[in-house]
């Protein structure tokens, strides 16, 4: 609740393992307060939230959360800009962010080392995080998230503030991690349909706080239900795997010669 008004409001929704799923609805939709509550860091006022077998409010959620990895801008200010890349990574094994006196094992190093490899930055090890440009910062944010094999991955905006190169290659990199099945169960949160990668699966569209449309994201990312969703005329295609969106504009009729 914002005052006496809900920011969401009758909204069931179920993730199940396997899946992959893309957030997407016009700014204050609801999408961060959805985040916050799967991320364990807010509790629903009214109704409830299971996560990961967990019911909010009825046990510690310190101890959900380390299950739970989280790339969003609040964890990216979090960074510390005289951190190296290698530490900022590391870090994550101990739920910290910044090294100062904890231990690390070998493995947590050769796990860290093999986010970086899998992520890009294996020559930034040495790197510091305040000379990183935002898609660096991107990737170490989405490394970090993954170090202690979470089984829930959360990716607010990932892409945002990104040039056309970076979102490309981020895209290509998230594609590979949604096919892994390996990989955690994903939701990421987007304002734009051109950063949805292939391999994901199920969509949810938010408008005012209530549940817009939901499921397969073939048929949830598509021109009737984003119009609707967006409260705009949109045109949205999916060609090469890729999804694409304009705006309808609207026809334009005859006119006589005394108009």
């Amino acid at each position: 609740m914002r005052g006496n008004n809900p920011i969401l409001n009758k909204l069931t929704w179920q993730v199940s393992e396997g899946q992959r799923w893309v957030i997407m609805g016009p700014n204050g939709a609801g999408k961060t307060t959805l985040m916050q509550i799967c991320s364990g860091y807010m509790h629903p006022t009214m109704g409830s939230a299971t996560i990961l077998d967990t019911e909010l409010g009825s046990t510690d959620v310190r101890e959900l959360r380390t299950r739970i990895g989280i790339s969003s801008a609040a964890i990216s200010a979090l960074m510390p800009p005289g951190e190296t890349v290698l530490n900022t990574v590391l870090t994550a094994a101990h739920g910290v962010v910044g090294r100062w006196r904890e231990q690390y094992e070998d493995m947590d190093l050769a796990r860290a080392h093999a986010m970086l490899r899998a992520w890009g930055l294996e020559n930034m090890s040495s790197r510091l995080i305040g000379t990183l440009s935002e898609g660096e910062r991107k990737r170490v944010q989405i490394a970090r998230a993954l170090m202690a094999d979470p089984e829930l991955l959360l990716l607010d905006e990932p892409a945002a503030g990104l040039d056309v190169a970076g979102r490309e290659d981020l895209v290509a990199r998230l594609s590979r991690l949604a096919a892994d099945p390996q990989a955690p169960v994903i939701v990421l949160v987007t304002h734009h349909v051109e950063e949805i990668p292939p391999n994901f699966t199920d969509a949810l569209l938010l408008s005012k706080g209530k549940m817009s449309a939901i499921g397969p994201v073939g048929e949830v990312i598509a021109s009737r239900p984003m119009s609707q969703a967006f409260a705009a005329p949109l045109t949205v295609e999916f060609v090469d795997d890729r999804w694409y969106a304009r705006g309808r504009m609207p026809s334009k009729g005859k006119r006589g010669r005394g108009d």
